[in-house]
């Protein structure tokens, strides 16, 4: 049999349009389901064979409710199965689909793809002993902001609900429903069914009993879930308060030790008997550890500043042939005082990339400083672009001290220093690596780093080109 319903068929309207009508009470889809659990419990335990008219979301939850009754009772029933038309292709596939989807107890009944019942779900019970109506319509809403990225997905919007065992209310759906079928000779009930006033006081009384147990096992499983929620959100608190201790204690341990210095050097400047080489190299260490101070000072300052404003900081699209040959120029000054090679080779034909704005300069300049700083007088130093996939990737390679395998998944945390076993000092706060991987993170990029000891590092970043929305870049960050 192949039914389907006029589009401007809504069971809503109808039952509104009948004296008096029942009150629309304002619930959760979860009181929904508590409700048609009961109904489906109570047709079971009193074994009773229905014609069922069923329009349900199509999640496997409450599928499995229909799927229940019919396991228990419905070789015995009717069940009418309300679905939109996922195409309009003709009669042919229709048919073919029908012939599937329906059996002698059970009759999909096709919507077209503009009916009113989209936003309506219902389960309307008809027997002689016993029927009812359960009935969701979910109101059009006004967006007041069109142009919002956030969607709404309506999942937890409240829904106008109404329940019924009145025999007029239940009557008129049913002619509402009989007007609307097409074609019109197609007859949804026999002639002899008489809808009943209204229901036993002892099917009333179990059915009363069945909703207030289903609604309290939706409260028991609210409230789990929301306990396992406030627990999450507890131990993220208490994770957040350890990190924040930590990186308080890590910062007091770095200011101090820069301090130590100096008041040893000061203690040793007082000797009455210090010679000038001695009051030169004391001297020398003040003004070292005065600017490891400022380095760090200046390196927290900068950490904090683009962690609070990171998130909000817009992604602008940057070429790198525009920042990489004036960053390199700057620090040639740097590298030949140190007899250091410092050369490039940036394509101009380059596609451009996804960056934090101002981001690019940034992390060029962090990355080259630690690859000249950490490679010895007369080393090489190359930094080097090209194109790789959707990225365009950015390699920095020289011939400096290196880094042991073990340390290298360090570097990228706060105020870690590469250690050496030479005498020299390298400075420096150890942020600028943490601060890149940032930059990185929020540009939907990425850092590697392959090192050997004594032989040098390359350090690749990688950019999205513009080929990919800073959207899709903020979305696969979340």
């Amino acid at each position: 049999m192949n039914v389907s319903l006029a589009k401007d068929l809504s069971v809503y309207q109808l039952v509104m349009g009948v004296q008096v009508p029942p009150k629309p009470l304002s619930l959760s889809p979860a009181t929904l389901l508590s409700l048609v659990r009961a109904q489906i419990d109570l047709l079971i335990e009193q074994q009773i064979a229905a014609t069922l008219w069923v329009k349900l979301p199509p999640d496997k939850i409450w599928q499995s409710e229909l799927a229940r009754y019919k396991s228990s009772v419905g070789a015995s029933s009717l069940i009418y199965t309300c679905q939109i038309e996922e195409s309009q292709k003709g009669g042919d596939e229709r048919t073919g689909k029908e012939n599937t989807a329906s059996s002698s107890h059970h009759v999909s009944v096709y919507l077209p793809a503009d009916s009113q019942l989209r936003r309506e779900n219902f389960l309307m019970v008809l027997s002689p002993q016993f029927c009812s109506l359960i009935l969701a319509h979910r109101p059009l809403k006004k967006r007041k902001n069109q142009t919002s990225a956030k969607v709404n997905t309506n999942k937890n919007q409240p829904l106008l609900i109404i329940t019924s065992v009145e025999g007029r209310v239940i009557q008129q759906v049913l002619n509402g429903i009989q007007k609307a079928i097409t074609p019109e000779s197609s007859s949804i009930l026999p002639a002899s069914f008489i809808c009943p006033s209204a229901p036993q006081a002892a099917l009333m009384n179990q059915l009363l009993a069945k909703q207030l147990l289903r609604q309290d096992e939706i409260n028991r499983q609210i409230i789990t879930v929301r306990t396992t929620k406030l627990q999450q959100q507890n131990q993220e608190l208490h994770n957040k308060e350890q990190l924040k201790d930590e990186y308080l204690k890590n910062v007091c341990q770095e200011l101090r030790t820069p301090l130590t210095h100096m008041k040893t050097a000061l203690s040793l400047l007082n000797s009455p008997n210090l010679k000038p080489p001695q009051r030169q190299r004391y001297l020398q260490m003040l003004n070292t550890q005065c600017d490891q101070q400022n380095s760090l000072i200046t390196g927290l300052l900068e950490l904090v500043q683009l962690e609070r404003n990171l998130e909000g900081r817009a992604l602008e699209s940057v070429r790198l042939p525009d920042i990489v040959p004036g960053v390199v120029s700057t620090y040639q000054t740097v590298a030949q005082e140190k007899g250091i090679i410092l050369t490039y080779t940036v394509p101009t034909e380059l596609p451009s990339v996804w960056c934090v704005s101002g981001g690019l300069r940034q992390i060029v300049i962090n990355i080259l400083h630690n690859s000249i700083k950490f490679t010895p007088i007369g080393g090489q130093v190359w930094v080097r672009a090209r194109i790789q996939g959707d990225y365009v990737q950015l390699e920095f390679r020289d011939t400096g001290i290196g880094i042991a395998e073990n340390e290298i998944p360090k570097i990228f945390d706060r105020f870690y220093r590469v250690r050496t076993a030479a005498t020299e000092d390298y400075g420096g706060a150890g942020l600028g690596l943490t601060i890149v991987k940032q930059l990185l993170l929020r540009s939907g990029g990425s850092i590697s780093v392959k090192s050997k000891l004594n032989e040098g590092s390359t350090f690749t970043v990688q950019l999205r080109s513009v080929g990919d929305t800073p959207r899709a870049i903020a979305t696969q960050n979340e």
